[in-house]
């Protein structure tokens, strides 16, 4: 697949919306969130957070991910961290979004406690479902009381502590880019 696309005329534009327009997609009324709505109930996410409280194995056991201060990171920052024995090869498809991932979590419109407590919850589920790859979407919105995107930060360093992660890095750009990371994890009783 070619970077270099070049970009679309107008009959194309007009034709791809016409093609929407048959197809019955409606445009969205507003183009904002409304934080002021309560979160539908996810019955995938309370059985992830059931799961996650239930697990007795050793990953339940270990203590939380820290709270206290991380180091800043830019919107637009590449993360990228492995363990130092991960083999090259599979760090460089992990980059490419060569390994597939098998399932992914969202915490956009999450508070920083909420989102821990969502992060820790999927990544101990994840160890006990033993998958190996995963998405973490975290996105690159500021802090309303700092200047740097406050939950990439955490989860830059949250995913460092954890035990069962091998490497992550941001996406490329058709899952998310700088606004969300493959995250590689250690099977129970597995290799890397």
């Amino acid at each position: 697949m070619s970077r270099n696309r070049h970009p679309p005329d107008e009959d194309e534009i007009s034709t791809f919306r016409q093609a929407l327009r048959n197809a019955g997609v409606r445009p969205i009324a507003r183009n904002r969130a409304d934080p002021g709505r309560r979160r539908r109930v996810d019955p995938a996410e309370a059985a992830r957070r059931a799961a996650a409280t239930a697990a007795t194995d050793d990953l339940a056991a270990v203590g939380r991910t820290s709270d206290g201060r991380v180091e800043p990171v830019r919107p637009s920052e590449f993360l990228d961290f492995a363990l130092p024995d991960l083999p090259w090869r599979t760090r460089q498809q992990l980059k490419r979004g060569a390994i597939g991932w098998e399932a992914g979590l969202d915490l956009h419109g999450h508070t920083l406690e909420e989102a821990r407590e969502e992060l820790e919850a999927f990544l101990r589920d994840a160890a006990s479902r033993r998958r190996r790859c995963v998405l973490i979407v975290h996105g690159k919105a500021w802090g309303t009381t700092s200047d740097y995107p406050m939950i990439k930060s955490h989860v830059n360093a949250w995913l460092r502590e954890w035990p069962s992660v091998l490497a992550f890095c941001s996406a490329t750009t058709t899952d998310g880019g700088t606004g969300a990371v493959y995250v590689l994890l250690r099977r129970r009783g597995g290799r890397a």
